[in-house]
């Protein structure tokens, strides 16, 4: 009996990566979040996360500081990525590729930096601990938020600048008509790299000497302390929100995605 080579055969070793990497973690923390120390089945640890201040306060604290961040990355990367894109630079790869650069750096040794610089600007960092925090997660989540936007503007089909214009439409129309809306799906995806991560990554906030707690450091202390089961109930209604975060960018992107192709 012999063996026939199949492309399905191919999915084997992700499936098999899947289910050891992906699913089988994330059945242990389902287990956990919905039990407790006795290991019986029990929603005190749900409705602990509701009632609990603690936990409220830092999720709103994280989203507000994903949201902040966004909107900075996006504010600055918009036209960075716009003037990259549209202009006729020879070396406009190198000047991208500036912006990417400090990524190369270990990540400690960036933080580092930026904090010996705000140490020099503001004295004491603990005065302004939400605004350093957007500082340090800007500068880490930048190059994520300029290069889907740089993607999604370089590609456009200058036809469609030209015939707008054309048609008496105005720098600004063209921009506001044209240009703006067929660079959507860049904007959604840089976003989504930028929102999401920004909410977790709380190396940031120690680094810069601010002591509140966010998702991610929310999760760590109670995995320090041996409490997994909240600590895992925590890990999954992040998961939950990410996964609807992600779904309604995904719809407005093919949304966008249609429109497009109807303006085309």
């Amino acid at each position: 009996m012999t063996l026939r080579f199949n492309r399905k055969h191919l999915c084997v070793p992700y499936a098999v990566f899947l289910v050891l990497f992906v699913i089988a973690p994330l059945l242990v923390v389902i287990y956990y979040a919905f039990t407790n120390g006795q290991g019986k089945i029990s929603l005190d640890n749900f409705t602990g996360f509701f009632t609990s201040t603690n936990t409220i306060g830092t999720l709103v604290y994280s989203l507000a500081i994903s949201v902040v961040t966004t909107v900075v990355c996006l504010l600055i990367a918009y036209p960075t990525a716009y003037i990259l894109a549209r202009s006729n630079f020879k070396k406009k790869h190198v000047l991208l590729m500036l912006f990417i650069m400090p990524m190369w750096i270990n990540f400690t040794l960036r933080v580092t930096a930026l904090k010996e610089i705000l140490s020099l600007i503001e004295g004491n960092l603990s005065l302004y601990p939400f605004l350093n925090t957007v500082i340090g997660m800007t500068y880490d989540f930048l190059p994520f938020m300029i290069l889907p936007i740089y993607t999604s503007l370089s590609k456009l089909d200058k036809s469609l600048l030209e015939a707008a214009s054309d048609l008496g439409a105005t720098k600004f129309t063209v921009f506001l008509k044209v240009t703006l809306p067929l660079s959507v799906p860049g904007i959604i995806s840089g976003v989504t790299m930028v929102l999401l991560p920004s909410m977790t990554n709380y190396v940031v906030l120690d680094m810069l000497y601010n002591s509140t707690y966010i998702m991610g450091s929310l999760i760590g202390s109670y995995f320090s302390a041996y409490d997994w089961h909240n600590g895992s109930m925590i890990s999954l209604v992040l998961l939950v929100i990410i996964f609807l975060v992600t779904l309604i960018t995904n719809r407005f992107s093919d949304d966008e995605s249609n429109n497009r192709g109807a303006l085309l």
